[in-house]
């Protein structure tokens, strides 16, 4: 039966792939609405699903049905990726003799160039918490660290007091796939980081039995979660009528940009950044090209 491999291969995730609590979560959600998907209409139990149901025409029918609930190509091709790597799990158990969804096209994925900030704005945000407080000390040591060193909002939280080494102004990341790196940061950080040290993680740790290793701790003394960090954010946008929308992702998008904007090498902005694969980061060069095309826009005599 099928699904009584999805243990199996959670496991795999999780030992031999390193893959991240929250790629776990969503792999199990995908392939759980996929199995019910088959099960209800073939009107049989999940249980009872066979090898035999998953194939081509099956994994056409699914892509169909997800088209009609309007859903995102990317959400698509998310599900699919997780389905995908759930088949190439059960042909290496030898639970199924060859791939029978090797040539189920994913749908094409529309081109949309990441939201960034512009440096005027970079700063009015990380500069808008009221760093009189202990709360805004700690607000603006996290903008100041997702911007300095472009990391994604789970590789913040997972920021432990050891991994820092203010000295030299490194912290040292732990990335996907459990991959570490180290990622330098400004004066700036630095600065907002040992403000932080200093005047407002002790006060956060009062009354708490607070995680000692954890950097950006929340109101209850605990390792500070995504959620946090992006309601954070909200708070200082919404403070600032910002009109647009700004995530823990838009000041990694915005660290690339800059960067690439002063004349950084692609090469040395995919490291900055964790990207395997150079492709990944490439998509900030559409982006720089815009801004060059802007301001021939804006500023050629004969526009």
């Amino acid at each position: 039966m099928l699904v009584e491999n999805i243990d199996g291969f959670m496991a795999h995730l999780r030992v031999e792939k390193s893959a991240s609590p929250l790629t776990l979560v969503s792999y199990k959600k995908d392939l759980d609405q996929f199995f019910n998907f088959l099960a209800q209409s073939r009107g049989l139990g999940r249980e009872e699903l066979t090898t035999e149901v998953l194939n081509h025409r099956s994994v056409r029918e699914y892509i169909a049905n997800m088209q009609n609930q309007d859903l995102s190509t990317a959400t698509m091709a998310r599900k699919l990726a997780a389905l995908r790597s759930f088949v190439k799990y059960l042909c290496r158990e030898n639970v199924l003799p060859g791939n029978p969804i090797a040539n189920v096209a994913t749908p094409k994925l529309e081109k949309k160039l990441p939201r960034f900030l512009y440096p005027v704005e970079t700063e009015m945000l990380i500069e808008a918490p009221d760093t009189s407080t202990v709360r805004g000390v700690r607000d603006r040591a996290i903008l100041e660290t997702l911007y300095a060193a472009g990391v994604r909002v789970s590789e913040l939280v997972g920021i432990n007091l050891a991994d820092l080494d203010l000295g030299e102004r490194w912290i040292r990341i732990r990335g996907k796939g459990g991959k570490e790196r180290l990622a330098p940061i400004g004066e700036p950080a630095r600065k907002a980081l040992i403000d932080y040290l200093n005047k407002s993680r002790h006060y956060q740790c009062q009354g708490h039995a607070a995680p000692a290793e954890a950097l950006f701790l929340n109101k209850a003394g605990e390792r500070i979660s995504a959620r946090s960090i992006r309601n954070i954010i909200n708070k200082y946008v919404e403070q600032l009528a910002m009109n647009q929308r700004v995530s823990p992702h838009t000041l990694r998008h915005t660290f690339a940009t800059h960067l690439l904007n002063e004349g950084a090498d692609l090469r040395a902005v995919q490291e900055l950044l964790g990207h395997v694969k150079l492709s990944t980061t490439q998509i900030y060069t559409h982006l720089t090209k815009d801004r060059i095309k802007m301001i021939h826009d804006e500023t050629h005599p004969r526009r």
